[in-house]
């Protein structure tokens, strides 16, 4: 009976040892409101990601469903008509040239071309009736009226505003979003594969091993991050999510590497890692079965601070003009367009982006601040 006990009481007390560490993290966390809050914007985000990759929300983030520069609601649409008055003030205000014929026509035009970039009506320059256009409304009838879209009313005022070609801020900040989350997040796990594989390889064999992958090791911490990162991108010299992907993740290892590293130089030493090796148990089972499992909480926590700065890497690229092709739509490529935007006065581009990112960013940063203080061992 005493022995049934005993045993009984030592596999609980292995399985309290086991899962004692991820037990107490999450105790930790759902104690800690900020914590909680934190998770719960990110998990937001995380929602809107998965809808606009099913399509759900923001397929049609490049559509021109308003004027030009239309303001965000809150404003009111006189902005956009003072916009319209400026510009063909501006047009009407050009010097004219007394020899060229054609200066009154041209006048006549830019005006027209200034007011249609505010009301949206298209202007007929040649007087010509298209033969074919009544067959074409027909068809699209027929495909439920997507084809003639460009010709629905353009409107004035949005909840978040349009940038110069008429497409909702707010849908293509959900756009950039998913790019922005896509690339911090695929970057992040790449980073963390690479340092954790190679640092499990010198921490656990060293000797030689361990001095060659210090010194790539050496060779990469050297060179200034920014300009590693620009260096890199111009020898892939393509633009793309995978391109950026590769780009961050071939330059953002290092810091996994070291940390992993140095706990595999711990516990390789240790009694159950001596025991495995006595029985006859690999080299790879050693590293990933035995030891990997109690460094996971390790590479866990750098996978979310490898997010948050994978992001804003992202942004910085795409900024300069390494990032994302055109035709996608990120963070980075917003606050592009939105800096000669801001030279207008329209700022609602560069507002809704640094908004998005900067939320994002603080929430998974805090996130990552309490994770990584409730999987600290030493504050048991």
């Amino acid at each position: 009976m005493l022995s049934v006990l005993f045993k009984r009481k030592a596999l609980t007390q292995s399985d309290t040892a086991s899962s004692g560490l991820w037990q107490l993290a999450v105790r930790r966390l759902k104690a800690d409101r900020i914590a909680m809050m934190s998770l719960f914007v990110v998990l937001c985000y995380f929602v809107i990601l998965i809808l606009s990759l099913t399509g759900l929300i923001a397929s049609n983030w490049n559509k021109e469903v308003a004027v030009s520069y239309a303001p965000p609601t809150f404003l009111g649409a006189e902005l956009s008509q003072d916009f319209a008055d400026k510009k063909i003030e501006v047009v009407q205000a050009l010097p004219e040239n007394p020899v060229d014929p054609l200066k009154d026509i041209i006048q006549k035009l830019n005006t027209e071309i200034a007011t249609e970039q505010v009301t949206g009506t298209p202007i007929d320059y040649y007087g010509v009736t298209d033969p074919l256009a009544e067959d074409i409304k027909a068809i699209d009838l027929q495909l439920g009226g997507h084809l003639l879209d460009q010709e629905q009313q353009l409107k004035t005022t949005l909840a978040f505003g349009a940038d110069k070609w008429g497409q909702d801020i707010l849908l293509k900040t959900i756009k950039g979003a998913e790019t922005s989350i896509l690339v911090g997040l695929l970057s992040a796990l790449l980073a963390v594969v690479i340092g954790t594989f190679l640092g499990a390889i010198s921490g656990y064999f060293g000797g030689w091993v361990d001095d060659v992958l210090n010194w790539f090791y050496n060779i990469f911490t050297s060179i200034p991050y920014l300009l590693l990162v620009l260096a890199v991108a111009a020898v892939l010299q393509q633009k793309g999510i995978l391109s950026i992907v590769l780009i961050l993740g071939l330059t953002g290892w290092t810091g996994v590497f070291r940390l992993i590293r140095a706990e595999y130089m711990k516990h390789k030493s240790r009694e159950y890692v001596l025991a495995a090796k006595a029985i006859g148990v690999s080299h790879f089972s050693r590293m990933f079965v035995h030891i990997f499992p109690n460094v996971s909480h390790i590479a866990l926590v750098q996978i979310s601070i490898l997010v948050v700065a994978f992001i804003k890497s992202e942004v910085i690229l795409s900024f300069l003009g390494f990032g994302v092709p055109v035709g996608v739509v990120s963070w980075g490529s917003m606050l592009n367009e939105a800096q000669t935007e801001l030279i207008l006065g329209k700022w609602w581009q560069l507002a809704a982006a640094s908004i998005a990112m900067a939320v994002l960013v603080t929430a998974f940063s805090m996130f990552t601040d309490a994770l990584r203080d409730a999987l600290d061992p030493k504050l048991k």
